[in-house]
């Protein structure tokens, strides 16, 4: 068994792993799928930006687009548009006045009446953004289709500027925020997501959202994280996707690569492992489950060293501080590198990046 001795104060790491090829989308021909983390996250808003070459206006672009990509996936007449935040699958008019539930509504209502109609809902609140979008500027986020939603009049001045929080069942208040509801999830997180890399510095996560923050990156929400792995994509998604991706008319030019394969954030942020769609792209799922079942005991320690146990091989251990300053790269050489004993912790909390090949994982260390 190695001995290792190392100090270290406080570890800040992402649960991340690599790839080695690349997607069937000619979208992504040529990207480099071989950065995870912070790397992969800027090339990915690098590639958004710069694909972004048709700026839709918000009167009558926006509604155009809406009117195409909204459109309910198992409406064989392309009648209806699915409405962000709704639950209710009746069709407008019904026999109670109050109708703001629906999810589906004619494509050809849209307007501002609170009767019957939809509006274009900035699921990246205006007000929240730094500076606060604008929908008179074609270029700016204000206008961007991939965050603006077909949704309910009313249901769309219920939400409002609040700020994302958690919960479950229908979309609803939660105190002085939102919940998009079980359904919409999962969309939410992947625009906001799409959102920070297209708009950087205007629309942070950590603006629109609640909860704790990420390790390795203090704008990115674990809410939205985890909305990304417990709502999967939708074929609704996938085909605005699709759209802006095309010759239309009233397509950006641009994708939101998290609809692709939200397993990008897992690569990027770490988190739960949400949907993985390019099982040929990315490492195989079970190898990275395999590193997450390392044991690390005892824990909490009371002898200032812990013992480490994986199922494969313990590569490497990176020591980072509280600065994100990487401090020390601890290279295993052993021939067993299934087991290893840490010594010499002072006492504190930790985080524990390890590596086997190209599958990284992070453990949470407390020495008494």
């Amino acid at each position: 068994m190695k001995k290792i001795y190392f100090f270290i104060c406080l570890l800040v790491s992402i649960t991340a792993i690599s790839q080695d090829g690349a997607p069937a989308a000619p979208y992504y021909n040529g990207f480099n799928w071989t950065i995870t983390g912070q790397n992969l996250k800027n090339a990915l808003s690098t590639k958004i930006i710069d694909t972004h070459t048709n700026f839709l206006s918000y009167t009558p672009g926006v509604w155009e687009a809406s009117k195409i990509t909204d459109l309910d996936p198992t409406d064989a007449t392309n009648t209806n548009v699915l409405l962000l935040y709704g639950f209710s699958n009746n069709i407008c008019p019904t026999s109670t006045s109050d109708d703001n539930d629906h999810r589906r509504r004619n494509k050809d209502s849209n307007g501002g009446n609170n009767t019957c109609e939809w509006n274009r809902e900035h699921v990246y609140a205006k007000s929240l953004g730094t500076p606060a979008l604008d929908d008179a500027a074609p270029s700016d986020a204000g206008e961007d289709a991939h965050h603006l939603r077909a949704s309910d009049v009313q249901r769309n001045g219920a939400r409002g500027n609040r700020k994302f929080a958690a919960g479950s069942g229908n979309s609803g208040n939660v105190g002085a925020d939102w919940y998009p509801g079980d359904e919409w999830k999962g969309d939410v997180a992947r625009m906001m997501m799409y959102m920070y890399l297209r708009y950087p510095s205007q629309c942070l996560p950590i603006n629109v959202g609640t909860g704790a923050t990420v390790a390795n990156d203090p704008n990115m929400l674990n809410l939205f994280l985890q909305w990304n792995a417990e709502d999967p994509v939708s074929q609704y998604e996938d085909n605005r996707n699709t759209y802006h991706d095309s010759n239309g008319t009233y397509a950006q030019g641009n994708r939101n690569p998290f609809i692709d394969n939200p397993y990008l954030a897992t690569v990027i942020w770490g988190g739960t492992p949400a949907q993985n769609r390019w099982p040929s792209v990315f490492l195989s799922t079970n190898e990275f489950v395999a590193l997450e079942r390392s044991s690390v005991y005892p824990n909490p320690s009371n002898t200032n060293s812990v013992n480490l146990y994986s199922e494969v091989n313990i590569e490497e251990i990176q020591i980072i501080n509280l600065n994100g300053q990487l401090i020390q790269i601890i290279k295993n050489s052993e021939t067993d590198k299934k087991s290893i004993t840490v010594n010499n912790l002072p006492q504190g909390f930790y985080l524990l990046k390890l590596r086997s090949g190209n599958a990284i994982s992070t453990k949470k260390v407390i020495i008494n």
